[in-house]
């Protein structure tokens, strides 16, 4: 679970529900039609926008804002690093045993490659061209939330433009002209709420999330490249680490400095 994603719009809903409630009541903010103008609206153009299977799959693209799918980079590179020993001791056909505990679907099938003994040109196209396609399928979902958070606002000057037309007709009714203004503005207000609370953020979500995606799958592609290509090891891991933040680099060489610690100690107790 991406707890930031889930705190955000909690704290934003009850943040905004609480201004409103201390400077009036909530009910002044509900209004059945101008909802309806706001979300059918945008729905409806988004149904015109995008085809009606890629519409049926929102649910899909909406969880992966709230659900986190990436594995750790500093584990799979200790894990390539392994593997890159395990090959250049025993030959590459030794780790065919291990791509059956691989979980990660990509890089079991780099490994299942190299062992078959994949042209390393042909290799690296094949991934490549499975990234490439990821990234699109990426892009999908967050255009399909930047489009709505485009329309939201609009439909909700459409809500108010109605509103507009219909408090000007009662204009012989002074007293109407208040609330009819008011319902006007809460349709603007629930466009704005829509677009800038839910689909603006979680397009940004899902573009931060595929490019983390897709730098992790990077990572194992060129280690699985190294790997078939017999690298020395420390090599391998030197490169790798350009694909991890600085604070990612720190927490894995602390790693380091720990488990050697305790090699060393270990040492020292059996030669006492």
């Amino acid at each position: 679970m991406d707890f930031a994603s889930l705190i955000g719009v909690i704290t934003g809903v009850v943040l905004l529900f609480w201004a409103i409630f201390m400077g009036g009541s909530l009910g002044a903010f509900w209004h059945p039609q101008s909802l309806m103008i706001t979300l059918g609206g945008t729905f409806a153009a988004t149904l015109l926008a995008y085809p009606l299977s890629s519409v049926i799959s929102v649910g899909k693209v909406l969880k992966n804002a709230f659900v986190r799918r990436n594995g750790d980079p500093s584990h799979m590179l200790n894990v390539i690093v392994q593997l890159s020993k395990k090959a250049r001791r025993e030959g590459l056909l030794a780790l065919e045993e291990d791509t059956e505990s691989v979980e990660d679907p990509y890089f079991k099938k780099g490994l299942q490659l190299v062992v078959d003994g994949t042209d390393p040109e042909l290799l690296k196209n094949i991934l490549e061209t499975e990234i490439a396609f990821l990234e699109e399928r990426h892009k999908a979902g967050q255009t399909m939330f930047e489009t709505m958070g485009s329309l939201a606002p609009a439909f909700g000057m459409i809500g108010t433009l109605i509103g507009l037309i219909q408090m000007l007709k009662n204009l012989s009714s002074p007293e109407s002209i208040g609330p009819g203004m008011a319902v006007a503005l809460v349709t603007t207000f629930y466009g704005a709420l829509l677009a800038n609370l839910l689909f603006l953020p979680i397009a940004a979500k899902l573009r931060m999330k595929s490019a983390e995606e897709v730098l992790y799958k990077e990572l194992i592609l060129e280690g699985v490249l190294s790997i078939q290509a017999g690298d020395n090891p420390r090599i391998i891991e030197e490169k790798l680490k350009a694909f991890l933040s600085p604070t990612q680099r720190q927490k894995m060489e602390r790693a380091e400095q720990t488990k050697a610690g305790e090699q060393v100690y270990e040492e020292r107790q059996a030669a006492g």
